[in-house]
C-alpha cells in the first residue's frame, strides 16, 4: 500500500470547511458519515490489481486508518495512523475470507495471517454470517452480518476477540462497521460505527474531513479506539 501522508492532506475550501484531498489517480466514490466521530471515504486507484479499493477514516484530529481490500474484502494491508504500524496479509491463508462465499452461502469462515511491520505475525480466525435482515440507511440498502474474529500471536495465544454486527453491500463489495464488542487481557469495551450518512460526488459533504456524528462523546476511549481491527475481513 502507498503511504499516503502527504498526498491525503486536508485541502482548505473555506473558513468553514475542509475536504479530504486524494492522492493523483484516485478516485473516490463514496464518503460515509459513522457513529463513533469517525467519517470513511471509499476509493479506488489506478494501478491497483482489478477489484482492490481503499478506505480512509478520519476522525476529529485528522487521519485514523488507511486500509485496502480485494474484491474478497481480504485485509491486503491496513495502517494504524496513531500507532504508526502497517499489516500486511500474507500469502498462503488456511482459509481465506470470501466475500462471495459469504454472500452466495450466507456464512464465511476464515483463517489468515498478517504481517506487521515490527516483524511479528498476528493469526485471525473467525466467521461472517448474513442474519437474514436487510436494512436501509440514508437510501442505502444493506444486509447484516453477524460476525467473530479473534486474533492469536505465532505460539497460539490470544490477543483479542471482538464479535458484533456488521453490514455488506452487494453492490461495492466491501463491509460497513456496525456494533462491537472487543475484549483483550485486561479491558472490554464497545463500540459503534453504524454507517448514518451516504454521501456520493456532487453532493454537499461528499470527501468533507471532519466526522459530525458522536463527536465530543467517550472521547476518553481513544487510546481503546485504535486498536481495533478493520471492517470486514
Amino acid at each position: 500500500m502507498i503511504r499516503l501522508v502527504v498526498a491525503l492532506a486536508l485541502v482548505p475550501l473555506s473558513a468553514a470547511a475542509q475536504t479530504f484531498g486524494l492522492p493523483q489517480g484516485c478516485t473516490a466514490y463514496l464518503t460515509v458519515q459513522k457513529r463513533g466521530c469517525t467519517v470513511s471515504h471509499l476509493f479506488t486507484c489506478e494501478g491497483d490489481p482489478a477489484g482492490h479499493q481503499r478506505r480512509a477514516d478520519l476522525g476529529e484530529e485528522g487521519l485514523l486508518y488507511v486500509g485496502v481490500i480485494d474484491a474478497e474484502t481480504q485485509w491486503i494491508e491496513s495502517w494504524h495512523v496513531e500507532a504508526d504500524s502497517t499489516e500486511r496479509l500474507l500469502p498462503g491463508a488456511a482459509d481465506p475470507a470470501s466475500f462471495t462465499e459469504l454472500s452466495t452461502l450466507g456464512r464465511d469462515t476464515f483463517e489468515f495471517t498478517t504481517l506487521s511491520d515490527d516483524i511479528y505475525e498476528t493469526i485471525f480466525r473467525g466467521q461472517d454470517e448474513l442474519t437474514g435482515e436487510t436494512v436501509v440507511i440514508d437510501g442505502v440498502t444493506l444486509e447484516r452480518t453477524a460476525f467473530q474474529v479473534t486474533a492469536y500471536d505465532p505460539a497460539g495465544n490470544e490477543l483479542w476477540t471482538t464479535s458484533g454486527n456488521e453490514f455488506i453491500s452487494r453492490d461495492w463489495r466491501t463491509f460497513f462497521s456496525g456494533t462491537r464488542t472487543t475484549a483483550n487481557a485486561t479491558e472490554t469495551w464497545d463500540s459503534d460505527g453504524t454507517p448514518m450518512e451516504f454521501i456520493f460526488p456532487g453532493e454537499d459533504g461528499f470527501l468533507a474531513s471532519s466526522p459530525r456524528h458522536d463527536c465530543g462523546v467517550l472521547m476518553s476511549m481513544a487510546d481503546l479506539a485504535a486498536l481495533q481491527p478493520p471492517e470486514g475481513n
